[in-house]
């Protein structure tokens, strides 16, 4: 598994993208832990691209990508 940073480097480089969006397409079905979510969240993530948005709700979004939808299964 490729780190975090360099999967959102990666998706950040291409133009008009959000780091937000970067950031969940980065994380999106990788099975990254919370806290390792929450520590290169505030590492990467521009602080304008979520601002006015509840931490936990965006949290719970991320991990909820980063498992995929075959986890998300019940």
């Amino acid at each position: 598994m490729r780190s975090l940073e360099a999967r959102f480097a990666n998706f950040y480089s291409s133009p008009g993208k959000s780091s937000y969006i970067a950031f969940a397409d980065a994380v999106m079905g990788q099975g990254f832990s919370g806290q390792t979510i929450r520590r290169w969240f505030y590492k990467v993530v521009e602080p304008d691209d979520y601002e006015g948005v509840p931490t936990k709700e965006l949290f719970w979004n991320l991990e909820n990508i980063s498992k995929g939808a075959e986890d998300n299964k019940k």
